[in-house]
């Protein structure tokens, strides 16, 4: 793992390479506005403004400019302005969005300009020493931004860039690139015939077809039966409520830019949810309860509606209406430790279940301005995440400071076969939400106690749950999770009859199994099932007929021994069976 001066330096490289970019686009297109070119993960990026866009084939050009600006060895001179100073030279540069910046810098804060050759750029630095400490980069796609990511903002020309030490790394880093691009969910996803998005529906608003629905159905099947054998009830609320209990949760204060505008029924405003819990919570209300019933553990798997802005959808990963496998549990204080052990490790279980083993957790503490819940709950609650995350002793973060008002919390990021972390799990204490809606229990000493509350997502969300698996499996799901998991392929049409037989045999035993009988070469019909990633390919020929045998053919091997029909069921029993979790 990288240390921190590595990533440091790193950094600075990109950053580095992103000012060439930009004096390097200046030169070949002297049209273009300069605005912002910070290094991310994995790379940089400049946004430019520009009258007419980048196409893909202005990078070679902008490349090979970029090379001669290296080649010159430009020493990068960090010199201190004043702003009337700074704001003379983007002024006579004509650079507008350089001016803007200029005005958001603190007035105490210094400003600084870096210059290499005629380039220069308002900026905090720092760099490194001049262009030739450069070696290895690559300008990788051009995409459209908001100025300051806002929609009312004009949209800018944004082209994404990485780099290395070395060209070794740079190599490695686009076979990964190359790698997963191929996995990429939306790409699978038309692929395999998984799920769409259709703009005459709206944007981020998922379609589940026949394959992805199969998966999706497997997948909750597996969640329910999990979740019931480890003491958990099914719920269901519904997709709407009246304003008055948003207003009641706090949602319509601190949430209203991610929610929906309502809709008015018999007078009264409605809105389709965001969240689960204050539904959870309503479920709670309807009875009294006594310190002897606890603890609740109620799991729902319920579609929530966020809005998210346009530029920042992306496939399942980015929706605006998604399925969250959500629980509450409602406990008494004494029995906080042994509930949050017992979802902590129940969390990791079902997660590896999936075929994931390596994972990051991070711990986020009491907040140092205002809180809710007592002091002493607070040290109790963020003691026991962290002897939960001890016990398990795995790598895991602490965000001091990092939790929310309402309760600390365990974040699970996952790590998948690209060794990419997606943030899944979510163990969150709450304290606001019993307060906010007067929950109560009646304490063996007859006196109104609050219930402690925690919210657990575990998967996250389905879709972007579903878009991880995708790429996680490249779309070779699993025999389990496989919409079909057997495909039967004849030579001729002389043995149709045993493929119908065949087929009949693994539906009966439970397997999901079709027959391909058309006329077409045998290596067609292979090569399509491998291409559909079908986990097991039988070819039925004359011998197998004679013999009443099936020939398997698993994907990403050869073809094996002939078996019975018997065999290969008891081979299926094994190979298919669901995963197993404490």
């Amino acid at each position: 793992m990288e240390n921190s001066n590595e990533i440091n330096k790193l950094e600075t490289l990109r950053h580095s390479t992103a000012h060439v970019m930009a004096d390097a686009v200046k030169s070949l297109f002297p049209e273009a506005k300069i605005t912002i070119g910070p290094s991310i993960e994995a790379g940089f990026y400049y946004d430019f403004d520009m009258p007419k866009p980048f196409s893909d084939e202005d990078l070679p050009r902008i490349e090979a400019k970029m090379d001669e600006i290296i080649a010159q060895n430009l020493p990068f001179e960090r010199i201190e302005v004043t702003r009337n100073e700074a704001r003379k030279i983007f002024d006579d540069m004509g650079e507008t969005y350089k001016l803007e910046l200029l005005d958001a810098i603190p007035e105490n804060e210094t400003v600084t300009i870096y210059k290499h050759g005629n380039f220069m750029d308002l900026c905090r630095g720092p760099h490194v020493e001049s262009t030739g400490r450069i070696k290895a980069f690559k300008l990788l796609s051009i995409a459209g931004a908001y100025w300051r990511g806002d929609e009312k903002n004009k949209m800018l020309q944004r082209i994404y860039g990485t780099a290395f030490e070395d060209r070794k790394a740079l190599k490695a880093h686009l076979a990964w690139l190359e790698e997963a691009a191929k996995r990429d969910h939306r790409k699978l996803g038309r692929e395999l015939d998984l799920f769409s998005i259709n703009e005459t529906i709206g944007g981020g608003l998922v379609l589940w077809h026949p394959k992805g629905g199969k998966i999706r159905q497997l997948l909750e099947d597996f969640w329910r039966s999990q979740h019931e054998k480890h003491g958990y009830d099914i719920v269901f609320t519904p997709h709407i409520a009246r304003d008055e209990l948003w207003h009641q949760s706090g949602h319509l204060g601190f949430y209203k830019e991610s929610m929906f505008d309502g809709m008015e029924v018999d007078g009264q405003q409605y809105l389709v949810k965001p969240m689960n819990c204050p539904f959870h919570i309503q479920i709670y209300k309807t009875n009294m309860h006594s310190y002897r019933d606890f603890p609740y553990r109620w799991a729902e798997l319920g579609t929530v509606y966020r809005y998210e802005r346009s530029g920042a959808l992306h496939g399942l990963f980015r929706v605006r209406g998604f399925t969250q496998d959500d629980a509450h549990i409602y406990m008494r204080h004494d029995q906080m430790k042994y509930e949050l052990h017992r979802v902590f490790k129940f969390s990791l279980n079902m997660l590896k279940a999936f075929g994931f083993e390596n994972f990051v957790c991070r711990l986020s503490t009491k907040p140092a301005g205002k809180y809710v819940g007592t002091d002493e709950i607070w040290a109790n609650a963020t003691e026991v995440l962290r002897e939960v995350l001890t016990e398990w002793g795995g790598e895991y973060e602490v965000d001091e400071g990092g939790g929310a008002f309402y309760g600390p919390k365990i974040d699970i990021a996952l790590k998948d076969s690209l060794n990419r972390e997606w943030q899944c799990s979510t163990i969150q204490l709450d304290f606001n939400l019993p307060d906010r809606f007067d929950m109560t229990y009646i304490s063996p000493e007859s006196t109104k106690v609050r219930p402690i509350m925690v919210h657990r997502a575990l998967l996250g969300s389905i879709e972007r749950f579903f878009g991880i698996l995708i790429e996680h499996f490249a779309g070779k799901f699993p025999m389990w999770l496989a919409p079909e998991q057997v495909r039967v392929v004849t030579v001729t049409n002389d043995q149709d009859a045993w493929a119908e037989e065949v087929v009949t045999e693994l539906k009966k035993a439970g397997y999901r199994a079709t027959a391909d009988m058309r006329n077409e070469k045998l290596s067609y019909k292979i090569r399509e099932a491998q291409v559909q990633k079908v986990p097991c390919t039988l070819v039925l020929g004359a011998k197998e007929v004679e013999n009443r045998t099936v020939t398997p053919r698993y994907l990403g091997g050869n073809s094996e021994s002939s078996v019975s029909i018997e065999d290969f069921l008891n081979i299926m029993s094994l190979k298919a069976a669901s995963p197993v979790i404490e």
